[in-house]
């Protein structure tokens, strides 16, 4: 796909506020996870590709104004909300205040943009304030829609509808979405199901949204021989039937489905045993959790087949994902479902929830397996196969690696997306008769 000549864009502007973005980001503790990792590496490719990128996000606790990653990328820290960390679903009344202070700085310090680039319903609020102020496009990714993220948890959560309200104020934030996806010049959504829900829920006209999935680093996650996996099997103390589930600790992630489907899995594969890498900063909360699906496993008599993992760290990810006999996504539901892309792409069998837009892509048997973990026996049985079947396995391997790495690809993932800014860029010069 050509590059739009006149126009380029070449000042881009990326606003993601909520949890702890940084050049080297801690993944796993609270609001830092796959958007983090999404943002980061399409701001590194952007640069990469020769254009000039400030991400902007909230300064709090004892972080640095900036970190400069690279001569065309800085990650741009503005202080609004005060010092302590605040949760994305409490970002409502402090935006105001980030949009003022980041106008006011901008204007002091003479910088200028081409393009404006949000995430998530808090960054794209502010984003489409900011980019009206400017005069400059504004191209928004939801990553969730709240519409969906309610409908559920409601169907799903043992807390009353008002108490789920209380919690993630979905009345607020699908309002704010709403005015977003009206007003914005683009959405890009990540699956095909995202972009049906757009339409459906909040009115927004198709020729304004394009479908475009997330990416992952093909340098880092790719397949090893046999021999190296056995090796990092031996590092890691893990055996050729274990079931890797590794992410946040979120409700939505549907770790409790998992445990139910086990038994099914260990009436098929008596050795098999679950990895559980949940969570990463030992917080409170997810202490709480833990306990909780510990006394689940107890409840269910499975305790002694699961091994409790930290959070696996960053630059051991990939060789975890290697290690393991099957990768597993139980989520109720999933925007995307990265992990399992990243699994695929090291050749680990993968078996995905049917509540996500990974499951639109794959095709059944040949890239990975899916299934609904809301009925554990489907989801217990979909993970045996890969283990019982090593014909099955290679295919999956193979071919799952082949295809994530094909379609997922960071490097093409931003050419696709600085095209669209390109194309916006021009139009909105044509229109302004410049």
């Amino acid at each position: 796909m050509e590059t739009v000549n006149n126009h380029l864009t070449t000042n881009i502007l990326m606003i993601s506020l909520h949890g702890y973005v940084a050049a080297e980001p801690d993944l796993g503790i609270p609001d830092t996870g796959g958007q983090v990792v999404y943002v980061l590496e399409l701001a590194r490719r952007f640069a990469r590709l020769g254009r000039k990128v400030d991400l902007v996000t909230r300064r709090f606790e004892e972080q640095p104004e900036f970190d400069e990653v690279n001569d065309n990328l800085r990650v741009w820290r503005i202080p609004f909300g005060g010092k302590k960390f605040i949760r994305k679903e409490d970002m409502h009344e402090h935006l105001n205040d980030f949009v003022t202070n980041f106008l006011s700085t901008i204007r002091v310090r003479r910088v200028s943009y081409d393009i404006l680039y949000s995430h998530y319903w808090d960054a794209g609020w502010a984003g489409q304030k900011i980019a009206e102020e400017l005069q400059i496009p504004h191209i928004h990714t939801p990553h969730s829609l709240g519409s969906w993220k309610q409908q559920n948890m409601m169907q799903d959560a043992e807390k009353s509808a008002p108490e789920l309200e209380k919690v993630y104020r979905f009345h607020e934030r699908i309002r704010k979405e709403y005015l977003v996806y009206q007003l914005c010049d683009q959405i890009i959504a990540t699956t095909d199901l995202q972009q049906e829900l757009l339409k459906e829920e909040y009115g927004v006209l198709e020729r304004r949204i394009a479908v475009i999935p997330p990416g992952m680093d093909e340098n880092r996650f790719s397949p090893v021989p046999p021999t190296e996996r056995k090796m990092l099997r031996n590092k890691f103390k893990m055996q050729s039937h274990d079931v890797l589930a590794l992410g946040r600790l979120a409700a939505n992630k549907g770790y409790d489905l998992l445990l139910h489907s086990l038994p099914t899995l260990l009436r098929l594969i008596p050795d098999a045993r679950l990895i559980a890498a949940l969570g990463g900063d030992d917080s409170e909360q997810d202490r709480k959790e833990i306990v909780k699906l510990k006394k689940l496993a107890k409840e269910i008599g499975i305790d002694d087949k699961i091994i409790w993992e930290q959070y696996v760290p960053d630059e051991a990810l990939a060789d975890y994902y290697r290690a393991a006999g099957v990768f597993s996504l139980s989520s109720r539901y999933e925007p995307f479902g990265m992990v399992a892309a990243e699994a695929m792409a090291c050749g680990t069998p993968s078996v995905i929830t049917v509540h996500g837009g990974l499951y639109e892509l794959i095709r059944f048997g040949h890239h990975a397996l899916f299934a609904d973990p809301n009925r554990p026996e489907e989801f217990g049985t979909m993970l045996a196969l890969p283990l019982m079947y090593e014909k099955l396995a290679h295919e999956l391997s193979v071919n799952g690696a082949r295809f994530s790495r094909r379609q997922f690809g960071w490097t093409g993932i931003a050419k696709r997306i600085l095209y669209i800014f390109d194309s916006l860029r021009t139009s909105r010069a044509a229109e302004l008769h410049i």
